[in-house]
């Protein structure tokens, strides 16, 4: 039953018509060509003006400027979350594009996981949201109204079903933010999707918008774009896929909005004739009970979350956009430069908040409103007649020739005038294949592609790249200073000695000379806590560094703020200050479910060298010993050692006393790894690094446990008690029962020297030898012992067992012991002769060491020496040394005869030193 008042009956008829004679009886499809009708004629008859948009679309933002200049509402109701509001002012202290960010890190009623959690909005120029924002701003009397769903119901009704992005799928300058945007539309039928895409001839959904939507829509009146763009949004809407579980959520959000945009009715008494509600196009033809004014329909709005939510304003650009909502690449651009050719074909001129950076100032005054015409079908006509071909524009397609051959050489492509012109007739050809009067910007990227880019890339830029950078190229936004948060204007207003204009996208060099410029010493220290906190591009040292008891003279930064605006502005959503937003991501670290004693050592270092709070510190090392004695494992065993190690040293060197957290750590520690020891020897998943990293924390920090009260028994019945059965592992063992006294080291080698000579373990051998290399961190003085295990296997293997262990002994030690290497290396020079001409008769000192003869010297006579007689003319010493030792002797007569080979050689080559010390002591 065809409805006679409706403007669209005689369209409706003709579809049914035409669906009826195509299927030869009704079918599916003449209910979905009526219901498109149906959807069409609802929508434009609603009292509450509706205005259908599409995001980021030049057709829907002129429309837009037409219809605000004839209509001038006095309330506009926007798509948008309604939390986002107060933010729209500092749009004017802004360069566009930008994005309206919502951010929360303390979450409730939220998984903690999720946090951080962010929104964002980007709003460019070219877009009918910003249109009416800048036009319900400027305009006296006219009022802004957000209408749809808070930031926190957007997690609350998406977190199970769009799950965040992982790091590998961040998009840009928005991070891992979840996407807000006015109109998405696109087919949501794949099948759909492919089919306007192959029967349209273009290669992405942008382009196919463009030619079939964007074009016509450009020039059109207002009624007929408003009837298309809800035909076209109904109809996506009835060809989804049965399984879209988007739509449910869409409705939600219909039904959110008409319940908010009533309530501002009731409560402020406007009339629905003078409002205008600009949407999505999607949501203009919705079917839900509460669409209207006039619906009765209850709606109960859920309350939100404890969370507590931040807002602010981020950069943002083109290539942002396109990434986070599958856009081509390049489209943005295109659309940008499509709406400043349409303002000044059409003498439009568009609004713009006072004061908007980048933006032309263009002045007109608002004409009295034009009356509301009476509604009428424009869709017949559009749909009827074939749409009006623009002609061939010449002038500007040569331009677009010439310019992308001058680029393209700029770039290192050997391009010329030939190239030019095969451009200009390529992009002809293309149009015209693709049923087109006038090559699209498109056509001509495929053109230039084509014809210029022959068969390689010669820079970092392609053809299409250059194209996307002529027409319009990759606009950034900025976020002026009056619109950052405090901490970030803090950072600004800091910074400024160093002479830099910070908002510059550029690397900019700093050059600080911290002993005659003294001034610049709170900038430097600034510049490393930011360095801490941004990511590591933002501020780079170039000179100087920063390390516990060290501090650079002069120091060299790239800085590069501008471009990571968006990391300082969330910087400023954790904090007031940057010492505040430090302070506070040191403490969640070390009080993490997962955090280890390695983490909060590390923290503890970061506290001292970017916020020099010695409380803070403390703080921080009182929980490095609860977690340390928590800890049930040994992997983070290296990173505890090292960094303990370089604790204690900075104390001991600037402190009186040890702080009383110190002291704790290191008993601590010494009761831990004595209980794990003999588990971890045996535990296949505990390394050979570990056990060494072990024993090296129980053998350096001995004498301070010792004088700290803990008992040296427990680590010898440790190391009793430890019977390992990997070689690397039983190596290391017999390293730390020498270390202990209880392995003297002429036993230590008579065992290594078994090995070499049996042919069972020679396979297994440079697991022994890894096992020794890593004892050189628990007993630093067997490195010459270990050179010389590996000197003897290299002088003892035959060809044939050397050779096929070679690769594997050097994979061995880089892979397990390379940050050790250095140690043996200098051992090793010092050991083998330093001239290629002394090598052939050179004599190791291993090989002419004299038997044991059970004297205190070991029983080989005393060679005479600058040593020897220094020892022999001042006793006292050592008898002193002895006598505390327990230990009893003579001494011998100075000989002259051959004795330590190593000794005499040394003395002999080198006597000033023993020289200097005689004459200092005499």
């Amino acid at each position: 039953m065809i409805d006679q008042t409706s403007p669209f009956g005689t369209l409706r008829e003709q579809l049914l018509d035409a669906a009826e004679q195509f299927a030869g009886g009704p079918v599916a499809v003449s209910g979905i060509l009526s219901g498109l009708v149906d959807d069409v004629d609802r929508a434009l008859r609603e009292e509450l003006e509706i205005f259908p948009v599409c995001h980021h679309s030049p057709a829907s933002a002129l429309a837009m400027v037409r219809r605000l200049r004839e209509k001038q509402p006095k309330v506009i109701y926007l798509e948008l979350c309604e939390d986002l509001q107060p933010l729209l002012t500092e749009l004017r202290n802004c360069r566009l594009p930008v994005a309206v960010q919502a951010f929360a890190t303390d979450l409730e009623g939220f998984p903690k996981e999720l946090a951080p959690l962010s929104v964002v909005a980007p709003i460019t120029e070219a877009s009918a949201e910003y249109q009416a924002i800048a036009y319900a701003l400027d305009t006296p009397g006219v009022e802004l109204v957000l209408v749809d769903r808070s930031t926190d119901h957007v997690y609350q009704w998406t977190r199970e079903k769009e799950p965040k992005p992982k790091q590998g799928e961040e998009t840009g300058l928005h991070g891992d933010a979840v996407g807000v945007e006015i109109g998405d539309l696109r087919p949501r039928f794949a099948e759909l999707e492919e089919h306007l895409l192959h029967h349209g001839k273009v290669r992405h959904w942008s382009e196919w918008w463009d030619q079939y939507v964007e074009q016509p829509l450009a020039g059109a009146d207002y009624d007929t774009y408003r009837q298309v763009m809800v035909m076209i949004g109904s109809l996506f809407r009835r060809l989804r896929p049965d399984h879209d579980d988007r739509l449910a959520l869409d409705e939600e959000r219909e039904r959110y909005m008409w319940t908010r945009m009533r309530e501002h009715l009731a409560a402020s008494g406007a009339d629905p004739a003078d409002c205008l509600y600009v949407c999505g196009a999607f949501h203009a033809a919705t079917r839900v009970e509460q669409f209207g004014v006039r619906s009765t329909a209850p709606y109960a709005i859920s309350p939100r979350t404890g969370t507590t939510w931040l807002y602010g304003l981020i950069p943002s650009s083109h290539s942002a956009i396109e990434a986070q909502f599958g856009l081509a690449p390049g489209s943005v651009s295109i659309a940008a430069a499509t709406w400043d050719k349409a303002l000044t074909r059409g003498g439009l001129t568009p609004f713009r908040l006072a004061g908007q950076k980048g933006a032309r100032k263009r002045v007109a005054k608002l004409a009295a409103p034009a009356p509301q015409g009476e509604l009428t079908d424009r869709l017949s006509g559009f749909l009827s007649r074939p749409p009006a071909l623009d002609a061939l524009d010449e002038a500007e397609l040569l331009g677009w020739c010439v310019d992308i051959v001058r680029l393209a050489r700029r770039n290192g492509y050997l391009a010329s005038t030939a190239d030019a012109i095969a451009v200009y007739e390529t992009s002809i050809l293309l149009a015209g294949m693709r049923n087109r009067a006038r090559p699209t910007p498109y056509d001509f990227q495929d053109a230039a592609v084509t014809c210029i880019e022959k068969d390689s890339v010669p820079g970092r830029r392609d053809v299409r790249r250059l194209c996307e950078i002529l027409l319009g190229g990759d606009r950034l936004g900025e976020v002026g200073y009056d619109a950052m948060p405090p901490l970030a204007r803090d950072v600004y207003d800091r910074l400024a000695p160093l002479g830099l204009d910070l908002e510059k996208r550029t690397i900019q060099r700093a050059l600080i000379d911290l002993h005659a410029e003294p001034e610049l010493v709170p900038c430097s220290d600034l510049l490393w806590k930011l360095r801490y906190l941004l990511p590591s591009d933002a501020v780079r040292p170039i000179m100087g560094e920063r390390r516990l008891g060290e501090r650079s003279i002069q120091e060299s930064w790239d800085v590069a703020l501008g471009k990571y605006q968006r990391a300082i502005i969330e910087l400023g959503y954790e904090g007031v200050t940057v010492e505040q937003v430090l302070e506070q991501r040191l403490r969640r670290a070390v009080w993490d479910p997962k955090a280890t004693a390695a983490v909060a050592l590390a923290a503890v270092e970061d506290a001292i060298l970017f916020l020099g709070s010695r409380r803070f510190a403390d703080e921080l090392g009182a929980r490095a010993v609860e977690l340390l004695a928590s800890e049930r494992g040994v992997d983070d065993a290296p990173e505890v050692l090292r960094r303990i190690r370089r604790l204690l040293a900075y104390y001991r060197a600037g402190e009186p006393e040890l702080p009383a957290w110190c002291e704790a750590f290191v008993t601590a520690g010494y009761a831990h790894y004595c209980t794990l020891l003999p588990t971890a020897v045996v535990d296949d998943d505990t390394g050979v690094r570990q056990v060494a990293a072990m024993l090296g924390f129980l053998f350096t920090m001995e004498s301070l446990a010792l004088a700290l009260g803990c008992d040296r028994a427990q680590l010898e019945l440790a190391v009793r008690q430890s019977h390992p059965e990997s070689p690397a592992k039983v190596a290391l063992m017999w390293a730390a029962r020498h270390q202990l006294g209880l392995l003297p080291l002429a036993e230590l080698r008579a065992r290594c020297d078994e090995l070499l000579g049996n042919p069972l373990v020679i396979p297994a051998f440079p697991q022994y030898v890894i096992g020794f290399v890593h004892a050189v961190e628990p007993a630093p003085g067997l490195s010459g012992f270990v050179v010389e295990v590996i000197s003897k296997a290299f002088a003892r293997l035959p060809d044939s067992v050397l050779l096929p262990w070679l690769p594997k002994l050097i994979v061995t030690l880089r892979d397990g012991a390379g940050e050790l290497m250095p140690a043996l290396v200098r051992e090793a020079g010092r050991t083998f002769p330093g001239s290629l001409t002394a090598v052939d008769a050179w004599v190791p000192p291993w090989a002419s060491r004299p038997k044991p003869a059970g004297s205190v010297t070991g029983g080989a006579p005393v060679a005479a020496g600058p040593v020897a007689e220094l020892l022999v003319g001042h006793p006292v010493a050592c008898d002193a040394v002895a006598g505390l030792l327990g230990c009893t002797g003579e001494w011998l007569a100075l000989t002259g005869e051959t004795g330590s080979q190593e000794v005499t050689t040394l003395l002999t080559t080198h006597p000033e030193p023993a020289s200097a010390l005689a004459a200092l002591l005499a």
